[in-house]
Order: C-alpha cells, then structure tokens, then sequence
C-alpha cells in the first residue's frame, strides 16, 4: 500500500512519467482532489516557491497526458 507521502513525493517529483503513473492509480474523485490542492498551492500565497514549482509541473504533465 503506498503511503500518502509517498504519493505526494511522486506527484510532486517534477518528473512528468512518474506523475502521471502516480495519478493513474487514483479514482477519479481523488484525481479531482489532487488537481484542486495542485492548483491551490499554484494560486494561493504561502507555499514556498519549490512547491509552487513542483505543483506547476505536476499541473502541466497533467494537462499534457490530457491533451494525449
């Protein structure tokens, strides 16, 4: 069973496969979730700026796997 830390390390790796494999094993309401807390920490002030990065690139591997 995977740990949810380990969950977000790979989500947020900045490594586009891996972000997309770890998504993958989601349900789609956890998908939705995930998406919404990416874009969160994307918009909302107080995340230090590596985070805002990594959400960044997790958002875009997102949206090129949907673009697939």
């Amino acid at each position: 069973m995977e740990t949810l830390e380990s969950l977000w390390n790979e989500l947020l790796s900045r490594r586009p496969q891996r972000i997309r494999r770890a998504f993958a094993r989601l349900s789609h309401e956890e998908q939705q979730s995930v998406r919404a807390h990416l874009q969160r920490m994307v918009e909302e002030a107080g995340w230090h700026a590596e985070q805002v990065r990594s959400a960044r690139a997790a958002l875009k591997a997102l949206a090129q796997e949907d673009e697939a």
